[in-house]
């Protein structure tokens, strides 16, 4: 087994949108899907636990008693039958088509590529999961609902320690290291020019936790509203694809310069990249395709 950090080098996009504890009804069903580019280790065997955690954690929000967990365990064995036939042959597809285009140099357009197909995955799968989740959701009780909000406190207290604690110099920094990490564990060790390039970017692209913060409290809020009023079958599917509406203007503009950022630097990076360094993005991307489809081929 191959350990993996992610796909094409992104940034936070899964954590800070899907990853949402907003969205946790959908998160906790779909988490299997965002293995594409999340930063577990070991895909095959991350990948053949997820009903188990899956499973756990929709017992810490929801706090599932009697037929409701029997009820929530057969959702989630739908949900990875499904994930397994239908999504994973399609990461396969799109690892492989990555591993081409990082060996003929990658464009913006590559990039852009890489960055809707990576959503359309997860808008695709959340669908899937939130049409799983929905009914029992709508079932809930007031304690349940209670002990829902008491772990988003606890989540946001912990987002607070992580995201937002330190100096803007030492969060900065932060992100630099976090970046490094990711791009050698694709092509290896980083050049001193490389390595340059990604403080650039460090120090150069938006900071947006405080914006996550308010965008987390925003679809908590808005989640536990829906399920108080007994209307997920009606909107989870709606609210789970659509996480990314009606964000501040001003965080849509700094996650648009963000990113923008972030592909400068991607596209500076390829044309410093050595034939080695190349070749092993390459190839880590094609061991990535292959687990996608060994996994899609197993019968459970």
């Amino acid at each position: 087994m191959r350990e993996s950090r992610g796909w094409v080098p992104a940034p936070r996009l899964i954590r800070s949108r899907a990853g949402s504890a907003g969205t946790t009804a959908v998160r906790i069903a779909a988490c299997a899907a965002i293995l594409l580019l999340s930063a577990c280790s070991a895909v095959q065997l991350g990948y053949n636990s997820a009903d188990t955690l899956l499973r756990w954690r929709g017992e810490q929000y929801f706090d599932f008693q009697g037929d409701q967990s029997e009820a929530y365990a057969a959702r989630v064995a739908n949900l990875m039958r499904w994930h397994r036939a239908n999504a994973l042959p399609e990461y396969a597809k799109s690892v492989r088509d990555a591993a081409r285009r990082i060996e003929r140099g990658l464009s913006r357009d590559d990039l852009v590529w890489g960055y809707d197909s990576v959503r359309g995955h997860i808008r695709t799968a959340l669908r899937a999961a939130a049409g799983e989740v929905a009914e029992l959701l709508d079932q809930l009780t007031p304690a349940q609902l209670e002990n829902l909000e008491l772990r988003f406190l606890r989540d946001n207290r912990n987002f607070e320690k992580e995201q937002l604690a330190g100096t803007l110099e030492e969060r900065r920094a932060q992100r630099v290291k976090r970046s490094v990490e990711r791009l050698e564990d694709w092509v290896g060790e980083l050049s001193s020019e490389q390595l340059e390039r990604v403080r650039r970017y460090g120090a150069r692209a938006p900071m947006t936790a405080e914006f996550r913060d308010r965008e987390r409290t925003r679809l908590q809020r808005g989640l536990v509203e829906m399920l108080k009023a007994r209307e997920a079958r009606e909107q989870l599917v709606d609210f789970a694809v659509h996480w990314d509406r009606n964000r501040e203007p001003e965080f849509e503009r700094a996650n648009r310069a963000n990113l923008e950022e972030y592909f400068s630097m991607l596209l500076d990076l390829d044309r410093m990249l050595t034939p080695a360094q190349r070749a092993k993005a390459a190839q880590r991307m094609r061991e990535l395709a292959e687990d996608f489809a060994m996994l899609a081929r197993e019968i459970r």
